[in-house]
């Protein structure tokens, strides 16, 4: 059945606070706001969505991002009263996109978020009883089943950007069909399961969700033109740079693939030519001409910002100037949002992003994508048990969705950095998370929701038997695993992990701290490295970012360099010009105080006694010692380092204040896969703690290496 539906009421920029804006004397405001809802062409296909989500158990809906799906269809379904005996429950990917739209739809509601609408993410809940519509990230809801697997408070489930299939969302898929069956069998009050997706391929999900309808919501997408590279690039950074300039000069009227560029760039042109195939749309005036580009991370996105302002100072006056803005995760709050506002008169706003603006969020103003066509993604390898971020090539799903990005609001231009060879050479569709990362957490948070048999649960996509097995391990070293009756069930050790929502290694290491008598520090180091960098690094003043530094800079590493900035800024009681001055991102380090509060109250939910080691941090690195011995690295006799236990050849990253040290023993929270593998956040360690942690794992590793 073909539903027309229409564009707009995407995620705009979240904010934490109801606004200004939403007060009820701003009644222009919120005219516009209705008459914003009332004009999406999803709004005369409402009676018709009701009436068939009205009669349905399970639904697939697809419509593009911006389709106005995922804010409208909640609020139809409560305004319409479907699903009024419980919560109505929008699960995101990313706990910007469940911000931003819970304070959207709250808008909308004219109500106080909170209220009627809220969202819930990792360690914030804005919500309340009177809650009806809650937004909140998979991973979150996933959560909320371990303590109640029928989701007895949810009349409705609907699981959005179900295409990004990420590790959480998967699980979930298989839990919330779980919970629809037993509440169906038991005689409760049915779940009804809306599975939202902004792609064509849709047979998995219904077949999945057995045999689901499929409903098709028309977007507002416009005609977008498509030019290839002539030559693969070798550097995708610098075509991306020199496409920008080459954009940036093209006069309003004139879209041709070779343009001028300013003098930095004048000898480096990237050469395009238009596809055969444009995507096609009806054809509407030109407005705005922002430009987005597509990277990988937060390094080359400040990097690029950096250099794109400094060749902007340089453009010829018949240039209008550049707004760079950089978008990434774990850019500060304030800064995300500034994407979202318009550019001042005359100006052309130029957006960096990462894969973070592909899908989850919807930026108006978009007329051209610069699509590098890389992305960073996890790898985990179960033979060596090490998970890298890597990065590499989209899948052809992820690229049609950055160039569907130009066609929001108007015709637009996407300029792909590869060749069109080369794209017909990508995956078709994206690898799911979970056959490709560590399943580690995913193991313990269905062991801890009592499912049965964990080898045999319904997953949409099965990971393969080496990857469960390496999960099955891996908690087994940890000691959260018993071995009964051919079943696997949590030890006493691996229920108490599985009340933490954080990785089961973290969870460990804070109930091994009491042993090392360092609580205190160990909850403050966990919650540092359980949010987004604390630190801000910006590339321009490096020298001066040392300089501040060195004050805080400890020789046994990373983790006891954070607990020393921590425990500054808690001393000065949080002082914003302090962090200001030291390059801390204050917003993030008033989080870690948030979680590490929680943290605390769930040690002593269980009865664990808080101590300090007051000041000996050797204690301290014994406790990391101990509970990431499975991410050692040792220094070889050629000065490079190779983790300890499959001697996989691995660097200490530059961001790092060990980056120009040679400890013989390290532990590390992460690797980054980059054109080489880098460990990430470091620790000091002697070796002898190592083999005192597990030393049955290491001599079986030993033996292993040696055979």
């Amino acid at each position: 059945m073909l539903l027309t539906a229409g564009g707009g009421g995407g995620a705009g920029g979240g904010r934490r606070q109801t606004p200004p804006l939403a007060q009820p004397s701003a009644s222009p405001y919120r005219e516009a706001l209705e008459l914003q809802r009332r004009s999406l062409p999803i709004f005369r296909a409402r009676g018709q969505l009701l009436a068939q989500l009205r009669n349905l158990d399970n639904a697939v809906l697809i419509g593009e991002t911006g389709s106005g799906k995922t804010t409208q269809i909640p609020q139809y379904l409560y305004e319409g009263g479907i699903s009024r005996q419980g919560i109505i429950a929008v699960t995101q990917p990313r706990r910007v996109a469940a911000i931003s739209l819970a304070t959207r739809v709250s808008d909308e509601k004219r109500t106080e978020l909170g209220k009627l609408v809220g969202y819930t993410v990792r360690f914030e809940d804005v919500t309340s009883e009177d809650t009806r519509i809650k937004f909140l990230t998979d991973g979150m809801l996933l959560r909320e089943a371990i303590s109640d697997s029928l989701l007895r408070k949810y009349s409705c489930v609907i699981l959005d950007e179900a295409h990004e299939r990420t590790i959480h969302t998967d699980v979930l898929f298989g839990v919330v069909k779980t919970a629809q069956k037993r509440r169906k069998e038991l005689g409760k009050l049915p779940l009804k399961v809306i599975v939202m997706s902004a792609t064509m391929d849709v047979d998995l999900f219904s077949q999945y969700f057995n045999g689901a309808p499929v409903l098709y919501l028309e977007g507002r997408q416009h005609p977008i033109q498509i030019f290839y590279t002539k030559q693969p690039q070798q550097d995708y950074l610098h075509a991306a740079l020199v496409s920008v300039f080459q954009i940036h000069q093209v006069s309003l009227g004139s879209d041709s693939g070779d343009q001028q560029v300013p003098l930095p760039l004048r000898q480096l042109t990237v050469s395009f030519q238009l596809s055969e195939t444009p995507a096609s749309g009806q054809q509407e005036a030109p407005s705005s001409q922002d430009i987005l580009v597509f990277l990988t991370g937060q390094e080359e996105i400040e990097a690029m910002s950096k250099t794109c302002r400094d060749i902007a100072k340089h453009l010829p006056d018949s240039c209008p100037p550049m707004l760079v803005l950089p978008l990434y995760a774990s850019l500060p709050y304030s800064q995300q949002l500034r994407v979202f506002q318009g550019a001042p008169k005359g100006y052309r706003k130029v957006i960096i992003s990462t894969n973070i603006a592909e899908t989850s969020i919807t930026i108006t103003g978009i007329k051209y994508v610069v699509d590098t066509g890389m992305v960073k993604a996890k790898k985990y390898n179960p033979d060596s048990g090490l998970e890298v971020l890597a990065v590499q090539r989209v899948s052809k799903t992820q690229a049609w969705q950055r160039t569907g990005r130009a066609g929001r609001e108007d015709s637009g231009i996407c300029y792909r950095l590869y060749t069109e060879d080369e794209f017909e050479k990508f995956e078709k569709m994206t690898v799911p998370e979970i056959q490709r990362c560590n399943l580690a957490s995913v193991i313990l948070q269905l062991l801890a929701m009592r499912v049965p048999n964990v080898l045999t649960f319904d997953f949409m996509s099965k990971p393969s038997p080496d990857h469960v097995e390496a999960a099955v391990a891996h908690l087994d070293l940890l000691g959260a695993l018993e071995h009964e009756d051919g079943r696997l069930t949590l030890t006493p050790t691996g229920r108490k992990m599985a009340a933490f929502p954080l990785e089961p290694k973290f969870a460990k290491t804070i109930l091994l701290s009491s042993k090392f008598h360092c609580t205190e520090e160990i909850l403050t180091i966990v919650s540092l490295l359980s949010v987004d960098s604390v630190l801000y690094n910006p590339p321009a003043r490096r020298d001066e970012v040392q300089s501040v530094r060195k004050k805080f800079i400890s020789s046994e590493g990373d983790h006891i360099t954070l607990l020393n900035i921590y425990r500054t800024f808690k001393n000065l009681g949080g002082n914003k010009d302090w962090c200001k001055e030291n390059f801390v991102n204050s917003k993030n380090m008033l989080l870690v105080a948030e979680v590490r509060a929680q943290l605390r109250d769930i040690c002593l939910k269980m009865s664990m006694p808080i101590v300090s080691s007051r000041g000996d941090m050797e204690s301290v690195r014994r406790c990391l010692a101990h509970s990431l011995f499975m991410s050692t690295a040792e220094l070889q006799t050629d000065g490079t380092y190779a983790t300890t236990d499959t001697h996989q050849p691995v660097a200490i990253h530059p961001s790092s204040v060990l980056f120009h040290c040679k400890p013989a023993c390290v532990v590390y929270t992460s690797l980054l896969y980059t054109n080489k593998c880098y460990m990430r956040d470091l620790c000091v360690v002697d070796a002898e703690w190592l083999y005192e942690a597990a030393p049955d794992y290491f001599r079986k590793k030993l033996r292993t290496a040696r055979n």
